[in-house]
């Protein structure tokens, strides 16, 4: 009788392993059969997703998920959303993936299932060039109005950084904080260094400074929803191979690590 009940029970613990496995590879199935992979992004995040000055939508994450369509064969469908929309987007099924500038934090990661970390940055603060604030240290002080972006990596960086501070919240973009701080309603901003420097090459040159330093150092991913792993590991090869053949280096080293993009775009 034991063994007829061990019997029955690694049965059906080899029946749920093969379902489950059937049932984590339909993502990337399904995706192939609609002829199309659907992707959450924003229009305002340069250098990551934006659009330029001749009306086209460009960045370092558009072009990597043109990479990956390409590769999967299918046509793209990018969904436009603000930066709080990106998640709910994702998780609602209307988007099969999430192409942004995003730190993968263990909060985010209760909801959502991250592909590895393809680069790696972190916070800085940025302030007009004329602004008397010289230091991060200066920062601290209480009273400072700091420009931050709602449900951002920034913002949770700020309010441990700047318990004393003024955090004046914006919903929409990375420019929204420029804007800002350019206008004079806040005396700084916090967010991602690759994001400020790429949206700072819209302003005058030498127009907006970031002091030294950084508030974190964080990784950056893509993410889709936890019944994709199929897509997820899929995901993992392509930046594997891209990161390889020397696609994904490329592509950092035009759109981040540079404003070279910014004559042609």
């Amino acid at each position: 009788m034991k063994k007829v009940f061990g019997f029955s029970v690694i049965a059906s613990l080899m029946c749920f392993l093969v379902l489950s496995g059937i049932a984590s590879a339909g993502v990337l199935e399904e995706i192939s059969k609609r002829g199309e992979i659907r992707v959450a992004c924003q229009t305002q995040g340069a250098p990551f997703s934006f659009v330029d000055k001749n009306g086209e939508r460009t960045g370092s994450s558009i072009e990597l998920v043109e990479m990956i369509a390409k590769e999967m064969g299918v046509k793209v469908k990018f969904l436009n959303y603000d930066w709080d929309g990106l998640i709910p987007a994702l998780l609602s099924g209307k988007a099969d993936m999430l192409a942004a500038d995003m730190t993968p934090t263990l909060k985010r990661a209760m909801k959502i299932s991250f592909v590895d970390p393809y680069m790696y940055t972190g916070s800085v603060v940025f302030v007009k060039e004329d602004s008397p604030i010289k230091s991060i240290a200066e920062v601290e002080k209480a009273g400072v109005k700091l420009a931050v972006l709602l449900g951002s990596t920034g913002e949770n960086d700020a309010k441990k950084a700047f318990p004393e501070s003024k955090l004046k919240t914006y919903k929409g973009g990375g420019p929204m904080l420029l804007n800002a701080v350019m206008a004079g309603h806040t005396d700084a901003g916090v967010n991602d260094g690759s994001a400020v420097r790429g949206q700072s090459a819209a302003y005058p040159p030498n127009s907006i400074r970031i002091l030294d330093g950084q508030l974190s150092e964080s990784p950056l991913a893509f993410a889709v929803r936890y019944d994709s792993q199929d897509l997820r590991e899929w995901l993992n090869l392509f930046f594997l191979h891209t990161k390889l053949d020397g696609r994904l280096d490329a592509n950092l080293d035009y759109w981040v690590n540079s404003l070279d993009w910014k004559k042609d775009h």
